[in-house]
């Protein structure tokens, strides 16, 4: 009987196979786009998936900033966030960030959905948002995907 069939496969940084892929965030709903974009990242839809190595893709997010909150989300969410000064406790919504910085939006919602260690921050190094239709990733070859499709 050959025992190397029972052998679990686990990858590392030198065998896990990283591809570019380029997401639409056009009318797409924040949170439901986040959650697809984080398993992208994680790597959890390719059969070699393992927990502590980075196994993702590098995605690329487009139009981030005709992304859509749902319900009244755009006034009533609020980010805090402090400033590290006595009373620097600031707060703000997703309406006044996607003035200045429409990326930052779809950034925050996905960082929230990965691991909270150094993992997560070596797998957020791979998303790349922009606000428009146009990147600089041309030379990677990225492919597009339609995130409908992912279940």
């Amino acid at each position: 009987m050959n025992t190397t069939s029972y052998k679990t496969v686990s990858a590392n940084a030198a065998t896990v196979d990283k591809n570019w892929i380029i997401v639409d965030a056009e009318g797409q709903i924040l949170g439901r786009l986040a959650s697809i974009v984080a398993l992208l990242l994680r790597g959890k839809r390719k059969s070699n998936y393992t927990p502590h190595v980075d196994c993702g893709d590098n995605v690329i997010v487009l139009n981030a900033d005709k992304v859509i909150l749902s319900g009244n989300k755009m006034t009533d969410k609020t980010y805090v966030w402090h400033t590290g000064y006595p009373g620097g406790q600031r707060t703000t919504n997703p309406e006044n960030i996607m003035v200045k910085f429409p990326e930052r939006v779809v950034e925050k919602a996905v960082k929230g959905m990965l691991p909270k260690n150094r993992l997560g921050a070596q797998l957020f190094r791979n998303l790349h948002v922009y606000a428009g239709s146009e990147h600089k990733h041309e030379a990677q070859k990225p492919t597009v995907i339609n995130i409908n499709e992912i279940k």
